[in-house]
């Protein structure tokens, strides 16, 4: 065939995903055209999918496994391809997340994924979407993430976890007020629990704060210490201990220089009220 792209399927979770797609096309003599109208989808996009130029969404590969009839086998290979597109070591962190005795969270601009009402999360998807950094089901799957991610905290014993939010969280609007005012009520919902401390650093702080990007530190059950944090454009998972110890010293730091969890937790308040 003229023009035909070959598929390395051990190039990655996108090439094995396609590579496959194109055997069982293949093997029914259809062409993509005529694939992408049982997928209700174009050829073209059929196509992209197969080359890995455009990676597979969830309700693209229930269908295909509707179509040729395979089980789960496509929508679970997409679920690998879905999870390359977190940053790097995000998906490793996650596996971590889901066992720690401990979290420590420092968080700027936004309200972390762990703390998130349904509904802010939703907000931040549908902003993505407009500014074109998202698809509409990629930013669906991230709504799905974060409530998965919250689901894992309720287990027995839970983790303890202690939340700095840098004031910037807290000032920034994303959707309506009355999205506003229902994530300010469950931040003060989440620091009433007994396993949660919720801290505020102020702006005022200035040049005393020890931390400007945000960062996670996991304590695990054998109280070894983890920790995650991103830049633009990568994760950055440290699993040595005596690399995260210093890590630590300035999470301390941070909190002694916060408001207290009274002052914090009035902060909160006064801006779900509206005032000053």
């Amino acid at each position: 065939m003229v023009n035909r792209r070959e598929l390395d399927p051990d190039s990655g979770p996108g090439a094995a995903f396609g590579a496959r797609l194109r055997r069982l096309r293949d093997g029914k003599g259809w062409t993509q055209a005529e694939l992408g109208k049982l997928l209700k989808c174009t050829g073209s996009h059929v196509s992209a999918v197969e080359i890995g130029r455009r990676s597979p969404t969830r309700r693209f590969a229930t269908r295909v496994d509707g179509v040729f009839g395979t089980g789960d086998m496509f929508e679970r290979l997409s679920l690998a391809v879905r999870q390359t597109a977190l940053l790097e070591g995000f998906q490793d962190y996650l596996g971590h997340e889901s066992r720690a005795a401990e979290f420590r969270l420092y968080e700027v601009g936004v309200i972390p994924g762990l703390l998130q009402t349904p509904e802010y999360a939703a907000a931040l998807g549908d902003s993505a979407v407009r500014r074109g950094v998202a698809l509409r089901e990629q930013a669906d799957e991230r709504v799905d993430l974060v409530a998965q991610r919250q689901a894992s905290l309720a287990r027995t014993p839970p983790p303890t976890i202690f939340v700095v939010l840098d004031e910037s969280c807290l000032l920034r609007p994303v959707g309506d007020d009355t999205l506003m005012d229902a994530q300010f009520t469950r931040l003060l919902e989440f620091a009433e629990r007994p396993n949660t401390v919720l801290q505020v650093a102020p702006f005022s702080i200035g040049d005393r704060r020890p931390m400007t990007l945000p960062v996670t530190i996991l304590t695990m059950p054998d109280r070894t210490l983890m920790s995650y944090a991103e830049s633009a454009n990568r994760g950055d998972l440290e699993r040595d201990t005596a690399s995260v110890l210093p890590i630590l010293t300035d999470y301390h730091q941070l909190q002694a220089e916060a408001l207290s969890r009274p002052a914090s937790l009035a902060m909160i308040r006064q801006l779900r009220k509206g005032t000053p």
